[in-house]
C-alpha cells in the first residue's frame, strides 16, 4: 500500500546492495553492535534479517564481521548500561531499535555511529537536527509519527467494530512515543482512551485487567520492547476478552491479533544493513538521512476474525498485502 510521503533524499539509492565482489578489504575485521531490549528469541527474525543483510553486502561473521549483540530481556532500565557495555567492546558502529534503545545508546556516546530502526520522531526527541542531515552521530530509519497515522489505526477498528467507542491502548507510557498523537487522533474521532501501561514483563496481566475493567471494545498496541517480546501473550489476551485489536507491526497479528498496518520490520533491519556498510566505509552519520517507510501494509489474521464474529468490509480485504488464514 504506497504511501502519500516520503522524507529523505537518498530516494532508495542508500538501499541498493552491492555485489560480493565490492566487500571491503582482506584482513579487515568490524565490529557492529547490536542491542534491543526484548529477548534474544523474541527478536530473532530482526537479528537474522540484519546479518542477512550484512552478508549481501559482503560482511561474514568470522571472516570479516563481529556482530557484539546485548539483549535487555524486557528490563528497559538496563538498556543504558547494556548500551554503555557496547562503547566498551569498542564497536565501530551501533545497530538498535526504537526511541527507548536511542536514548539509552545517545547516554551512552555521542561518537559511536549509530543506525536506528523504527524510531518515532527523531527530530522532535531530539536524535537529529534534520531528518535530512541529522547532524551527530544517529542515523537510520524512522516510522512515522502523525496524528494522520494514529488515527488511520483507530479508523481502522472502527470498520471491523462500528460501535467502537473507548479503546484499550496497551504501551510503555514512559517512550512517549505515540501516546500524544493518539490521544489527539481521538479526539478528532469522538474515542475515548484507556491506556494500560507497562514497564516490567511481570505488569503486564494486571495492566491489561485493568485496562479491561474500563469496558473497552477495542485494543490499540504500541510498539515497543516490552510489547514486541509479550506479542504472543497480548494476542491471547485479546482473544480471550473478543476485543478487536491492531498494531503498527505484522509481527503482532502474526501472534493473534485482529489486524496490523505498518511497515515491514525485518525488511527496515536488512535495509538497516546499507547504513552500516557506508558508515564503516567512512560515511558520516550527521551527513545521512533518515529515511521513513515509504510502503505500509495490511494484514488481516482471518483466524481471530473467524473466532470474534468479525466480517471484514470487501473493500478491507482487498487493501490487504497479507491474510493469516
Amino acid at each position: 500500500m504506497d504511501r502519500r510521503g516520503f522524507v529523505g533524499v537518498l530516494a532508495g539509492g542508500l538501499l541498493i546492495g552491492r555485489s560480493m565482489a565490492d566487500a571491503q578489504p582482506v584482513g579487515k575485521v568490524y565490529r557492529v553492535g547490536f542491542l534491543l531490549g526484548a529477548t534474544a528469541d523474541s527478536v530473532t527474525s530482526l537479528f537474522d534479517a540484519l546479518k542477512a543483510g550484512l552478508r549481501e553486502l559482503g560482511y561474514i561473521e568470522g571472516r570479516n564481521l563481529v556482530i557484539v549483540s546485548r539483549f535487555g530481556e524486557g528490563r528497559v532500565d538496563r538498556l543504558p548500561e547494556l548500551a554503555a557495555e557496547l562503547v566498551r567492546e569498542r564497536v565501530d558502529v551501533i545497530v538498535t531499535g526504537t526511541n527507548f534503545h536511542v536514548a539509552a545508546v545517545k547516554q551512552a556516546t555521542s561518537t559511536v555511529p549509530v543506525v536506528a530502526i523504527f524510531v518515532e520522531d527523531p527530530v522532535g526527541s531530539g536524535f537529529a537536527a534534520t531528518l535530512a542531515r541529522p547532524g551527530g552521530n544517529i542515523t537510520g530509519l524512522s516510522a512515522e509519527a502523525s496524528s494522520e497515522l494514529w488515527a488511520k489505526y483507530l479508523t481502522l477498528l472502527r470498520e471491523v467494530a462500528p460501535k467502537l467507542a473507548r479503546v484499550g491502548v496497551l504501551g510503555q507510557v514512559a517512550s512517549k512515543v505515540g501516546f500524544a498523537q493518539l490521544e489527539a487522533a481521538s479526539r478528532k474521532l469522538d474515542l475515548a482512551l484507556e491506556v494500560a501501561d507497562i514497564t516490567h514483563p511481570e505488569d503486564f496481566d494486571s495492566a491489561f485487567t485493568a485496562m479491561v475493567g474500563k469496558r473497552v471494545t477495542g485494543l490499540l498496541v504500541v510498539v515497543g520492547p516490552l510489547t514486541y517480546q509479550l506479542r504472543e501473550r497480548i494476542g491471547q489476551a485479546a482473544l480471550q476478552h473478543r476485543l478487536p485489536s491492531i498494531c503498527n507491526a505484522k509481527q503482532f497479528a502474526e501472534a493473534g491479533l485482529l489486524m496490523s498496518y505498518g511497515p515491514n520490520l525485518p525488511d527496515l533491519y536488512r535495509q538497516a544493513a546499507s547504513y552500516v556498510d557506508r558508515i564503516l566505509r567512512g560515511a558520516r552519520p550527521a551527513e545521512l538521512p533518515i529515511e521513513q517507510p515509504t510502503r505500509l501494509e495490511l494484514t488481516l489474521n482471518l483466524k481471530t476474525a473467524k473466532v470474534l464474529g468479525v466480517v471484514f468490509p470487501q473493500s478491507m480485504l482487498l487493501r490487504a498485502e497479507g491474510r493469516i488464514e
